[in-house]
């Protein structure tokens, strides 16, 4: 029984602590707009995708929107660039997410928060 109970202990702290790894920071390069329509449409269509998934939308430039995610005590900011052709989104900054300038690092969830935030935007402008 001892050995179940240290074997069940073991496997708790091994998941506990791979659970909670980084990964490279993912930004999302150049993606092509295929419908015809104008930047002001491409921000609604990012505004409302963003908001579908927690993030707070923001213009903060001409053709420039700042993203922002809280969730608990993390904070992910990302730098949206668009046009009527294409858009971008690159990281900004974040609290609380074991951030590592000089390697590129951040937490493995941020990636998949990128991930959710870019599906979301492409479904909103294939309704466009």
């Amino acid at each position: 029984m001892k050995k179940i109970l240290l074997g069940l202990l073991t496997l708790g702290l091994v998941l506990m602590v791979t659970g909670c790894g980084s990964a490279q920071i993912m930004n999302v390069p150049s993606q092509p707009i295929s419908e015809k329509t104008t930047s002001a449409a491409v921000f609604q269509a990012i505004k409302k995708a963003g908001a579908g998934r927690g993030w707070i939308v923001r213009k903060s430039g001409n053709n420039t929107a700042t993203a922002t995610l809280n969730v608990r005590t993390h904070q992910a900011v990302v730098l949206i660039k668009y046009s009527s052709k294409q858009y971008t989104i690159d990281y900004q900054s974040s609290m609380n997410l074991k951030y590592d300038a000089s390697k590129n690092t951040i937490h493995k969830y941020y990636n998949s928060w990128i991930q959710n935030l870019d599906n979301a935007i492409k479904v909103q402008l294939s309704l466009l």
